[in-house]
């Protein structure tokens, strides 16, 4: 069942108490989207974010140059939103696109935030997602990507995604590593 698939995640980050998971199971909505179907648009100003139970989520926008740069991958057991615009109620300045045929449990955040205040266990859960995935996560990333060489990046991708490869297109991965499909090839000699 996916909630508990959703709450065996959550306990991974911290314990919740049986009325906290009550409350939080009640805010949830099992959805599916196609291969192609947006979660979130450039622009929209969001106001859910969905736990992949099954599939994948890619993250991305368009540079100066028109080239797509995905910004990031959400597989099976991470949240994805755009967490910036949600919380500032804002225009999202990304898309947020299923690369698969993807299930999810959605869920308001709003709803969730009044839940962050009356539950003190779902505040340490807020609290450490938060932590591990927008500061420890996050910032080696964005060095990464300023510092290192599309060979070292690629290795911290098939460590950080190692069952990825088989399911992403040389495009994909490519736009990830901010490299071009042929420097890949020529690089690493990935034909997919």
């Amino acid at each position: 069942m996916a909630a508990e698939q959703f709450f065996k995640k959550i306990r991974t980050y911290t314990d919740l108490s049986g009325e906290a998971e009550n409350a939080w199971q009640r805010l949830l909505v099992e959805k599916t989207y196609e291969k192609g179907d947006y979660f979130i648009r450039i622009g929209q100003t969001p106001q859910r974010v969905a736990f992949v139970v099954k599939g994948l989520f890619a993250q991305y926008y368009f540079n100066d140059n028109g080239e797509t740069v995905i910004k990031y991958f959400f597989p099976e057991g991470r949240i994805a939103g755009s967490i910036p615009a949600t919380l500032t109620h804002s225009a999202s300045l990304f898309d947020i696109i299923a690369l698969e045929e993807t299930t999810v449990l959605e869920y308001n955040y709003n709803e969730f935030k009044k839940l962050v205040s009356t539950f003190g266990d779902v505040a340490a859960f807020y609290i450490r997602y938060l932590e591990q995935h927008w500061v420890i996560d996050k910032e080696p990333y964005e060095v990464s990507l300023r510092s290192d060489s599309a060979k070292v990046r690629y290795a911290d991708f098939l460590r950080k995604y190692p069952d990825l490869v088989k399911r992403l297109k040389k495009h994909q991965i490519a736009a990830y590593l901010g490299i071009t499909p042929t420097q890949l090839s020529r690089i690493f000699g990935y034909s997919k």
